[in-house]
């Protein structure tokens, strides 16, 4: 290539070079920096949209957006890539990433107590703030820092198609187990003080009692021969196992956690991981390949989806729930999440390396699993939070956090960058 035809910047990289064979520091910093300059721009786009000078994207329109993408695009990916990359000897290879996330929430949390312990925040928002230090966002921004990273050519992981390959099916390996974790604990962390809502103001409970009384139950009535008494016991046991059961339902959020990604997850794992399923719908010359590759086709429009939702999102600002919160505790949210909770991570990752945790020579899957220490607040919180009453604050910090973040993440990337390379 004659040097009239070359960038600046690849000039710079050439001279730049660390001693020893390993990558200058313009190369580590473009495979840092450039995603997330990526991320900024189609998020600013989005934002640009959803004001009030052009008003492309008002409130009604980013909330169809959002459900496209989590009822439709993001299941189509995670599907089509998860589906293809696994086997069943890989799924026994990739078990530490279910375990990540979970140790992640686990010290998360913890760094979240001691946080909450220090700063003493507004009553009720200790738990609040447990949480939305502790519960990172291991899907989205992860999905949209590989596709970015991916496509350049030029990128270390090796092949713009195999590195987004894997780097998709790894990160939706462990997205099942995040919605656990937030139909379950983050739920139940961010349930209202007894009797109370977030506004501070008495409320009548209004909940459903375990075993309602009904005075006029049939078989609390006299009856008149044995025979009705039996039907009437049977149904009754009846009714109480259906009543035990949806109780176990709504205890446990079973609707909620198995929403479309994390069906979409169980279905990917279960074909990929049998042979005659994956050659029969997933590989390319599958007879029903054509169904994979419509999926592959709407996956790849999810990235530009949700981030224009996502800056579209933006544009209402952080709302009432700052002041709600306060600046010291808001703050305090903010600084630990992104820079206390990391290096816990790397070191959590470190140690599994280590202990032969981790698939030797795979660095992809190690930089997937630092990722998932590294994002900001996760959005699904804001969505529960929302469904405990207290979703403007949850609005506030996820407002901040994703600011913060284009920061806090850049630097972390090029920190993993040079470890890893």
């Amino acid at each position: 290539m004659s040097a009239r035809g070359r960038s600046v910047l690849e000039i710079l990289m050439e001279g730049h070079v660390v001693s020893g064979g390993g990558q200058s520091i313009f190369v580590t910093m473009k495979f840092a920096v450039l995603p997330i300059a990526k991320v900024f721009v189609m998020c600013f786009m989005g934002f640009l949209m959803a004001s009030k000078y052009v008003n492309i994207l008002p409130s009604n329109g980013r909330k169809l957006l959002n459900g496209l993408v989590f009822s439709l695009l993001l299941p189509c990916l995670i599907f089509s890539q998860l589906g293809r990359a696994i086997t069943f000897e890989k799924l026994l290879e990739w078990w530490f990433i279910p375990v990540n996330v979970i140790l992640a929430t686990i010290s998360g949390s913890l760094i979240g107590l001691i946080v909450a312990c220090i700063i003493k925040p507004p009553y009720p928002y200790f738990k609040f703030t447990i949480i939305h230090i502790g519960i990172g966002n291991i899907g989205n921004i992860p999905l949209v820092l590989i596709a970015a990273l991916c496509r350049d050519k030029t990128n270390p992981f090796g092949d713009s198609s195999q590195c987004s390959q894997d780097g998709n099916a790894y990160i939706s390996f462990g997205q099942w187990v995040g919605a656990i974790v937030l139909y379950t604990y983050v739920f139940h962390m961010l349930a209202p003080p007894p009797g109370r809502s977030f506004d501070g103001i008495d409320k009548e409970e209004s909940l459903p009692t375990k075993n309602p009384v009904n005075v006029s139950a049939p078989e609390q009535l006299p009856l008149l021969t044995k025979e009705p008494q039996t039907i009437e016991l049977d149904t009754s046991k009846s009714a109480k196992i259906i009543g035990y059961l949806c109780y176990l339902a709504e205890k446990f959020k079973i609707k909620q956690i198995f929403q479309a990604p994390i069906i979409a997850s169980i279905l990917a794992i279960v074909i990929g991981s049998i042979p005659f399923l994956k050659h029969f719908i997933l590989t390319d010359n599958a007879p029903l390949f054509f169904f994979t590759d419509s999926c592959l086709i709407l996956g790849e429009a999810m990235i530009p989806c949700i981030l224009l939702a996502l800056g579209g999102n933006l544009v209402d600002g952080p709302g009432v729930g700052s002041s709600r919160l306060g600046f010291r505790t808001t703050a305090a949210i903010i600084f630990a999440r992104l820079l206390l909770v990391p290096p816990a991570g790397l070191g959590i990752v470190t140690l599994a390396d280590k202990l032969g945790f981790i698939p030797k020579g795979d660095k992809m899957f190690k930089f997937v699993l630092l990722l998932q220490h590294t994002m900001p607040t996760s959005v699904l919180s804001g969505a529960v939070a929302n469904l405990r009453g207290c979703g403007k604050e949850a609005a506030s910090i996820l407002f901040w956090v994703h600011i913060f973040a284009i920061f806090s993440m850049s630097g972390w990337i090029v920190l993993y960058m040079d470890l890893l390379f």
